[in-house]
């Protein structure tokens, strides 16, 4: 390569490692010697020759979500103030695709990975972790000894989404939502607040996704009830569940929110107070959250083998709007 581009084994080194203090016209030199050899740049030999990845993985449910998008951004802030780059993966709560994403970081020799896992923990991961790449989860509910873990804490805010709706009047109250790990501690948490109310009925509709269009799809089925069964109440897994349920059920003005019905969402995601009707949610701290995350994975990084693993439990907030208003506002059965 050197000697292709008529210059020093330094100056080859300097060019790749993007170090400025190049001349610009042997940059050029440089990069034309590279495209006639078909040179591509070895990130691995040097990772390797260096003893240590400054990239980290993140892997989370959805690209398209605004809670995933927001964290995503926090967590690239935290890692490049630590050293280190992001490469970020969204699994589409789809198996096959969160396995191709492990087979990249892995390829790629990832220092850590941040993982928001669709049903918990798999042997993949724990052949990963026991590969000396740690990985941190996220938001999964279950003790994981092997694991550090950062997480909201579902049960309460399940909890306490429905038990607003509760004190609020709602007796006959749906809970949507699926199939993800992260789901079940908030149907946790709903059943709770159920058992503690006499005269109160809870339903639980599985979804296939936690998105928009699942959302309208259980918007239909709640709109083909006849009006003596339908909920007077949802609790959705997540804000954008919630949304496409309230744009389905409201588009021809046969159920109105929440004058009808009452509708509590998850996340409390960039669009839920300017909905059209502002959604009630539960506000997970998704700053504090990222920020533990990416010290967890570098700590761990740091330590190898051996470490001691944390959990980081952060309580939700209910952040009350307009979407779950009192039955006495407007007519209820």
């Amino acid at each position: 390569m050197a000697r292709a581009a008529g210059v020093s084994v330094g100056t080859v080194s300097n060019v790749l490692n993007g170090r400025a203090t190049v001349k610009p016209e042997l940059v050029a030199r440089v990069h034309a010697a590279m495209r006639d050899l078909e040179y591509v740049p070895n990130s691995h030999a040097r990772q390797l020759s260096s003893g240590a990845s400054k990239t980290l993985g993140l892997l989370v449910l959805s690209n398209y979500d605004s809670f995933f998008n927001a964290l995503a951004e926090v967590a690239e802030d935290a890692a490049e103030k630590a050293g280190f780059s992001v490469l970020l993966g969204g699994s589409s709560q789809r198996a096959e695709r969160e396995s191709r994403y492990l087979d990249l970081f892995e390829s790629q020799r990832v220092g850590g990975i941040m993982l928001a896992p669709i049903d918990g923990v798999t042997a993949r991961m724990r052949s990963i972790q026991a590969g000396g790449t740690p990985i941190v989860l996220l938001g999964v509910p279950d003790a994981e000894p092997d694991f550090s873990v950062v997480q909201s804490d579902a049960e309460h805010g399940g909890y306490v989404a429905v038990r607003h709706l509760i004190e609020q009047g709602r007796r006959d109250i749906l809970v949507a939502g699926g199939p993800i790990h992260q789901v079940r501690g908030r149907v946790d948490g709903a059943t709770r607040a159920v058992a503690e109310s006499p005269g109160v009925r809870m339903d639980y509709l599985s979804t296939v996704t936690l998105t928009i269009d699942e959302g309208r799809r259980v918007g239909a089925r709640i709109l083909a009830t006849p009006p003596d069964r339908r909920p007077d109440a949802i609790f959705a897994a997540n804000d954008l569940l919630a949304i496409g349920l309230m744009h389905e059920i409201t588009r021809e003005g046969a159920i109105r929110i929440p004058e009808d019905l009452s509708l509590i969402g998850h996340d409390d995601i960039e669009f839920a107070a300017t909905a059209q009707v502002p959604l009630t949610t539960v506000r997970q701290p998704v700053e504090l959250m990222a920020q533990a995350a990416v010290d967890l994975t570098v700590a761990e990084i740091a330590a190898g083998p051996g470490v001691e693993h944390a959990r980081r439990v952060y309580s939700p907030d209910l952040v009350v709007r307009h979407t779950s208003l009192p039955t006495s506002v407007g007519a209820h059965r």
